[in-house]
């Protein structure tokens, strides 16, 4: 069974990591779980209160991790999710994680970033000329980094599929799946040549 890695921290999003966790395995894909150790991480639920100009955080489930960023070999997965929430402004200062990043995208291989993720892409280089968006109060770190920023619930540039909150869940994973099926299909017809 394909392996897709989906990278957390604590204070990742609930939804932006239970959404393409479940539903990349309902698209029949295995996800492993990394972070920076193998533990519980402590998740977080995001929403702008009415009458609030920021975000509120409030404590939701955890996620247990199955592999650290260090020992992942990126030659035995087919995509990678980025979580959002607060962990990205975290890891992006993980040399594990923005080396496994920047493997992933000098493969080819399907990435998926969402809110406060576009912060680790920026931090692997790898947006420089590419149109994404995030949510956007993350708009800066998309533009300071190279990144086109734009205002849509989904794009895709490439390999890389970026969207902007939680809100844009099922837009986010229709392109990233439609991406790993592709590149699944790719894989099968090379194969049987």
């Amino acid at each position: 069974m394909p392996q897709i890695i989906l990278a957390i921290g604590d204070a990742a999003e609930v939804l932006d990591t239970f959404y393409p966790f479940f539903r990349i395995r309902e698209a029949g894909f295995a996800v492993l779980v990394a972070a920076p150790q193998v533990r519980r991480y402590h998740l977080v639920l995001h929403e702008r209160p009415e009458g609030w100009d920021i975000t509120e955080e409030r404590p939701g489930y955890t996620m247990q991790a199955d592999i650290a960023f260090k020992d992942v070999d990126p030659r035995k997965f087919e995509g990678l999710v980025i979580t959002g929430g607060r962990a990205p402004e975290y890891l992006r200062y993980d040399a594990d994680l923005i080396r496994l990043t920047r493997a992933m995208h000098e493969a080819q291989k399907p990435i998926a970033s969402v809110c406060h993720g576009i912060e680790i892409l920026a931090a692997a280089d790898i947006i420089r000329g590419l149109e994404v968006t995030t949510v956007a109060k993350c708009r800066y770190d998309c533009e300071f980094s190279g990144g086109r920023y734009v205002d849509r619930e989904v794009v895709v540039s490439g390999h890389i599929v970026t969207a902007r909150t939680w809100h844009d869940n099922s837009a986010w994973m229709r392109e990233f799946l439609h991406l790993l099926n592709r590149q699944a299909e790719a894989k099968r017809g090379f194969q049987t040549e």
